[in-house]
């Protein structure tokens, strides 16, 4: 494999580990759903980059948790985050029997899904990705994964790799267009020397 590629997947890989987004959640936290609009419009910016940017990372460093998401067609529509919170556990003295849940709420948890105890939404809709971000892991109690200097070191060696082979594409695109014009001229030199 060359350099090239090996850089792209290594700044991918490192895109993933390191960034806003990582962050450990708590334990409680059982899934995370998405629900936003196809297209960008009416406030759904946000939403979109939460889903782009910083879910993968956040699957990444917590992949027990469910993390789903709904794209719909409804522009006009709401775009949340909705948190499900895992009951506490139950403590062997409690004789007490937990309450039926209703089956009637559409944010309850689907089929497949253990019912959540406590469930949270928080509103994307006009709001800027860091925004929602830094609310969902105060909701969470997110804790940041911070890089390693080995990462850094990693990061700071890609970003150097990504600058020389720009220097190199456009020292490489310079040399191709002197050879074009050198080639130009010599076609135009023969041409006039089969004419005469």
């Amino acid at each position: 494999m060359n350099v090239v590629k090996r850089t792209k997947k290594l700044k991918a890989l490192l895109d993933i580990r390191i960034g806003p987004g990582a962050a450990v959640l708590s334990n409680d936290v059982k899934r995370i759903h998405l629900n936003f609009a196809h297209k960008l419009n009416d406030g759904h910016l946000g939403a979109r980059k939460v889903w782009r940017k910083y879910l993968p990372r956040l699957k990444y460093h917590n992949p027990a948790i469910s993390m789903t998401v709904n794209r719909t067609l409804d522009q006009g529509g709401p775009a949340t985050l909705t948190v499900f919170f895992a009951p506490p556990p139950r403590s062997s003295s409690a004789t007490a029997s937990p309450a039926p849940s209703s089956s009637t709420d559409p944010s309850a948890a689907p089929s497949g899904h253990a019912p959540a105890d406590r469930i949270e939404t928080i509103d994307m809709k006009h709001k800027h990705e860091s925004e929602i971000l830094s609310r969902l892991l105060e909701l969470t109690r997110g804790i940041t994964y911070e890089a390693t200097p080995d990462e850094l070191a990693e990061l700071r060696d890609v970003d150097e790799e990504q600058k020389r082979s720009e220097r190199d594409r456009e020292a490489q695109a310079r040399l191709n267009e002197i050879e074009r014009q050198e080639k130009a001229l010599l076609d135009l030199a023969r041409g006039g020397v089969v004419a005469a």
